[in-house]
């Protein structure tokens, strides 16, 4: 059969799978129901928002229980605990399964590029029904079909991938905010990372289809969008027409009813000048940046592969700041790199001092097999690294309590998302710098952008009052 483009292919599957679930329903007098569980980063969780868009169209209804018809792993391995975590559910799913064998396993996401892991699966792991990875999430439905006639295990894993396809369904977490991923893949190859061996090469998505996607997000009531790559800075290189990042967020600026633009993760060797300029100047886009240092020794920089000194970040913490004097920047620190002296660690401890930021994501070294990094000499003990990640923190506490103590007492604008789970009556939102607020407020506000009174600064949030 001919299909004119990927889209087309995947919707003919999706309407075959339809047919066969609906039969089940048949049999068995009730819906189907699918359980997406996702792991790792904000990709991730945009890739699950389509995977679970797919499964919605085939005929699933979605479940938060892992008693479900089908449950999907949407996989991280970013550290090595996240693999370990994936192995203990699986033997938590085995359990169920047993109970009930028509259920289907499927894993999809980073954790099954590497080999060794899909090795470990086929052994280990038999009772899993479909296994695939980073890069061919849209076929979904396709490997669905295949297990659905053939009965036994489908394992599709791709090297890489040039192929982008638009217009798959989705089914989105909040109604009022939504990521649109704007790349795929990363180019950098830190030495710790491994991010590029398992997502591949960057490609940009066309720009059309990045405006089209959110104006359509803004008819269905969409108010603020984050947009989505491993180094949004270096978007645009690999197109047709290249074009910057800071030119793409000029664009997006100008799409009426769209309130808030968010972006991660920068790379600072790729922030320009002209991003910094177009973000001082803009009414929408959200004064906040993530900014990871990694680390603040220009040697350890070097070793890491990261493309620039502890200088050089610095200064661009300073055009920031200058440019943006109310803007919230926030940073990943790798703590126990290999080879990370006392010397080393007090250089981090200086950057996070002069950069003052709003917060902070630490990180204690996980080895991570297939990186440069892995094979290093002189791994930090543990005791070591353990006294360094405790003085880090409390220097980063410390200047956020001061932070956020800045706003106590100013009227400011809060996107409300969701109801406090703990505060009965309160719901919570976040300001443009992305600080967590908590208020007495009704449901009916969630997803609405309000002016609130923030009455107290408690550390890491603001207790406040809507203005009317």
């Amino acid at each position: 059969m001919s299909f004119t483009n990927e889209t087309e292919k995947q919707q003919y599957y999706m309407d075959k799978c339809r047919e066969i679930v609906k039969s089940k329903e048949q049999a068995l007098g009730r819906k189907l129901t699918a359980c997406v569980v996702t792991f790792g980063c904000q990709m991730n969780f945009k890739d699950s928002e389509k995977l679970m868009g797919i499964l919605a169209e085939i005929g699933y209804e979605e479940t938060d229980d892992e008693h479900a018809d089908l449950v999907l792993y949407n996989t991280c391995t970013v550290r090595e605990n996240a693999n370990l975590k994936i192995y203990g559910r699986l033997g938590y799913l085995s359990k169920i399964k047993q109970k009930n064998p028509e259920m289907i396993i499927g894993l999809c996401g980073c954790m099954m590029q590497e080999e060794h892991v899909v090795e470990k699966l086929n052994k280990s792991y038999r009772f899993v029904d479909v296994i695939f990875g980073t890069h061919n999430v849209f076929i979904l439905a396709e490997l669905l079909y295949e297990r659905f006639i053939s009965g036994h295990k489908i394992e599709d894993i791709w090297d890489g991938t040039t192929e982008i396809v638009e217009d798959l369904p989705s089914v989105r977490k909040y109604s009022f905010k939504s990521g649109v991923n704007i790349m795929y893949g990363c180019n950098n190859f830190c030495s710790y990372c491994i991010v590029p061996y398992v997502r591949g090469r960057e490609r940009s998505r066309n720009p059309e289809d990045i405006i089209s996607e959110i104006k359509e997000l803004v008819n269905h009531g969409v108010v603020e969008v984050m947009l989505l790559g491993q180094n949004v800075n270096s978007y645009g290189k690999t197109l047709d027409n290249p074009i910057s990042f800071a030119q793409l967020l000029e664009q997006i600026e100008e799409i009426e009813g769209l309130k808030r633009i968010r972006f991660m993760t920068s790379h600072p060797k790729d922030l320009s000048d002209e991003l910094i300029e177009v973000m001082a100047k803009s009414k929408k886009i959200c004064k906040q940046m993530h900014l990871p240092l990694q680390s603040g020794s220009s040697r350890l920089l070097e070793i890491m592969n990261r493309h620039y000194n502890k200088e050089q970040y610095l200064v661009l913490v300073e055009k920031l700041r200058k440019a943006i004097p109310d803007i919230g920047i926030t940073t990943d620190i790798i703590v126990g790199f290999p080879g990370e002296t006392e010397e080393d660690f007090l250089e981090t401890l200086d950057v996070v001092k002069k950069a003052r930021y709003d917060s902070a994501f630490t990180f204690i070294y996980s080895k991570r097999s297939g990186t440069p990094a892995a094979k290093m000499p002189d791994q930090v003990p543990e005791d070591v690294v353990k006294d360094r990640f405790d003085r880090l923190l409390s220097v980063i506490n410390e200047i956020s309590r001061e932070k956020t103590a800045v706003l106590e007492g100013t009227t400011q604008e809060v996107l409300i998302e969701e109801v406090n789970k703990k505060i009965e009556g309160y719901v919570s939102g976040r300001l443009s710098n992305n600080s967590v607020v908590h208020l007495k407020a009704s449901k009916d506000d969630i997803g609405k952008i309000v002016n609130v009174y923030l009455k107290e600064a408690k550390g890491f949030y603001y207790m406040g009052e809507m203005v009317e």
